[in-house]
Formats: C-alpha cells, structure tokens, sequence
C-alpha cells in the first residue's frame, strides 16, 4: 500500500508566483520521498488581505489531483498557529509535515523529517537549525531566535532548544498533541514542545534542516513581538 503524506501549509499575504512556487517545490519534494509516497496538500489560506487570487488556487487545483489538495480559507487573520490547527483538524493520512508557504527548507530536509516518522523513531520529529541559518536572516529576527533558545535551554530545560524551526512533522500521536496548543502566533511552536515535555510517551527527535539558498526571511512585527511576549509569560508560568 502506497505511503500518505500530509503537507500543511499556511499562507498569508503571499510573495509573488507563490502558488507556482509551491507546486515546484511539490515536484521536487516528491523525487525525494520514497517511491509510490502520495503526498495530500492542505493549504490554509489565513485571511490574507493580498496575494491570494482565485487564479492562484485554481493553478493549485488543475495540477494536483482532487484527491490530493485540500484549500481552506477564512477572511480575517488569525496566525500560523491558528491557521496549522485548522489544517491538521482536516488531516486524514497517517503522517503529517508542516512547513511555510515559500518552501524555505530545502526538500531533503523535508525528506529527512518524514523518514524519520516514517521509519517510526520518533512520534514528533522537530527540525533544527546549523549556525549557517542564522547567516541568512534578518538581524532581529536572529537575535530574538537565539534569545528563544537560550531560554528554552536555561528556563523550561527542553530537550529540544529550537522550538520555532518552521518545519515540523508527527503521527497520529504527535498530530493530537499538535491539535491541544493554543498559542495563536509565534509561538505555538514552543507550547508543543512544552506540551511533548510533559508526556513520556510522545517521543521526539531533532532532525537537522537546512535553509535553501538565497532564502530571505522577513523581519519580526514589533506588534507582533510585544503580543509573543506576553505570550511567552503565560507559556512560562504554566
């Protein structure tokens, strides 16, 4: 029996040619899996305001099977944590991966995600960032990435110190876990893991990735860094 993958993408207010990007990157993705793995697209369009046309979706919808692409969409922003719950909920393979709309980590790194649910060594498989990814993004962005992980380390002792790589994947066990965290923004990558922290029988595994080149990340909203803040303290004080 063919292997299905679920590939969970939120989209808000996407750059230029994001849809054929998108279906590049499946191409690509798809040589890089195991042979006979069908891949299921879920593409939550997270009320952007532009970026988004019907002519983009039904690209999306001509060049994937019907069976093999799910649009969903609602018309105010909500976040990526929000917009991945909404996804996930309609998940029905086995396996499931999460990256961003721009496909910034390379697809062996996708591929290495999968197989290590696939092979089924961990229920949760996190994606970890090299010093060389941190060469390749916005300077605040860095120093706030970096200033998470220290805190992750000193404060909640995770196992897992990059908790905001945005590629991710789980099972059916990982996927529950996923589908209790609350966090709307930033940070819903960090509650998961706190989450995993506290259940034994969730395992979970690093898995490193890389950043395609020429990738270029945008800088943090100060809004939105005031509103992870506060965020982070109620993370803290569970």
């Amino acid at each position: 029996m063919p292997a299905a993958l679920a590939l969970v993408l939120p989209c808000y207010n996407p750059p230029a040619d994001w849809a054929a990007n998108v279906l590049s990157s499946l191409q690509r993705l798809q040589h890089t899996l195991p042979p006979a793995t069908t891949v299921h697209l879920y593409l939550v369009n997270d009320g952007s305001s532009r970026g988004v046309t019907e002519a983009d979706v039904q690209l999306l919808r001509e060049a994937l099977p019907a069976e093999a692409f799910t649009y969903l969409s609602y018309p105010v922003n909500r976040g990526k944590g929000h917009a991945l719950r909404t996804g996930v909920q309609q998940v029905q393979e086995p396996l499931c991966l999460f990256t961003d709309i721009d496909f910034p980590y390379e697809e062996t790194s996708m591929a290495a995600v999968y197989e290590a649910l696939r092979t089924q060594r961990c229920d949760l498989a996190v994606g970890v960032r090299d010093a060389a990814y941190y060469a390749q993004v916005p300077a605040a962005r860095r120093r706030v990435s970096q200033l998470l992980r220290r805190l992750t380390r000193t404060l909640l002792r995770l196992p897992i110190d990059d908790t905001q790589c945005g590629l991710k994947g789980f099972d059916a066990a990982g996927r529950a876990l996923f589908l209790q965290t609350t966090t709307d923004r930033y940070l819903f990558d960090l509650e998961l893991l706190l989450l995993a922290s506290r259940q034994p029988a969730v395992r979970t595994e690093p898995v490193p990735v890389a950043l395609k080149p020429g990738v270029v990340l945008s800088p943090l909203n100060v809004r939105v860094l005031l509103t992870e803040s506060r965020n982070l303290l109620r993370l803290l004080r569970r």
